[in-house]
């Protein structure tokens, strides 16, 4: 499904150098996942040559080179270009796409599942503790506050239940592997910073190769939660906190950064960070975010950062 290629990119002054990234996977490809570049050359954008990352029975991912004097412009015409087809894209500049720390929300984004609904569900109570959970990923409810709402629910509940709930509900969504471990060898540092709890995302970490994970604990005693969560609770602004931290750390911009989640909670970093993408995302984080992704996997993550197929870390 190549894209037609347009004049040479020219060097003009007051223009940018842009990259439209566009990754569609053959499972949800439709007659509607055509689409022409013709809305923005007519809106003055100079298109520029197309470069293939991937083509195969799953996926068909590749970059369009363009130039363009205001960056949203481009994406606000995207919009309306995409608007009910079945396309991941990402428009930013040329210039500095491959990053040098990954920030990654672990529930619903790395993972399957929220792990605190899933403990509801061993506790009988999964209806109610979920109910909680949208509404405070929706950003409807305060996140700390909800925390330790849903956490006071499950006192009493059996320790066991959470290798229990890791070892039956846990699993690393699609691509997840592939993307930590490209971006790690490509010397890339990759956090996990979670509202959820440590005991989930000290295993997630180590599955998936992150470098390190932060998240809330989950106070325990006699082989039982207490109904309690340690203090401070990390949320909204602590993991805009380990975004900053970490680029401090490694000496980078935070354009250098990415910053990948679904909830509120994750929209302060989101909106930080350089590249901040929505992983099937509540809506109010899918209209901040500079690119979302709805249809392929977490390895879409790569190709908007330019790798191609054959440079991924897969085993």
């Amino acid at each position: 499904m190549p894209l037609a290629v347009g004049p040479a990119i020219s060097q003009m002054r007051g223009f940018m150098q842009l990259v439209l990234t566009t990754v569609i996977p053959r499972v949800t490809a439709n007659h509607d996942a055509d689409f022409s570049l013709e809305l923005l050359e007519a809106a003055g954008v100079r298109l520029g040559q197309t470069e293939v990352l991937a083509d195969d029975d799953d996926v068909v991912a590749q970059d369009t080179f363009m130039e363009a004097d205001d960056l949203a412009v481009v994406r606000a015409l995207a919009v309306g270009m995409m608007a009910g087809r079945a396309v991941d894209y990402c428009i930013q500049p040329a210039q500095g796409r491959r990053k040098r720390l990954l920030i990654a929300d672990m529930d619903s984004t790395i993972i399957n599942v929220e792990c605190l609904d899933e403990l509801a569900d061993f506790a009988g109570l999964k209806a109610e503790i979920s109910a909680i959970t949208e509404r405070a990923m929706r950003g409807e409810l305060a996140f700390e506050g909800a925390l330790r709402e849903r956490v006071g629910m499950l006192k009493g509940l059996p320790s066991t239940a959470l290798q229990q709930a890791y070892d039956e509900r846990v699993r690393l969504n699609p691509g997840a592997r592939t993307l930590v471990r490209t971006m790690a060898a490509n010397g890339a540092r990759c956090a996990l910073v979670s509202g959820g709890f440590t005991f989930f995302t000290s295993r997630v970490a180590d599955a998936a190769g992150f470098h390190l994970n932060r998240a809330n604990t989950l106070i325990e005693a006699d082989g039982k939660l207490t109904g309690q969560v340690g203090e401070p609770i990390l949320g909204k602004e602590a993991k805009l906190a380990a975004l900053q931290e970490e680029a401090t750390g490694l000496g980078i911009p935070l354009s250098a950064t990415l910053a990948v989640g679904d909830g509120a909670n994750d929209l302060a970093m989101i909106e930080a960070s350089g590249l901040g993408i929505a992983y099937r995302a509540k809506p109010i984080v899918a209209a901040q975010a500079h690119a979302k992704v709805d249809h392929a996997d977490l390895t879409a993550l790569l190709y908007f950062q330019g790798y191609a197929q054959s440079e991924f870390i897969i085993d």
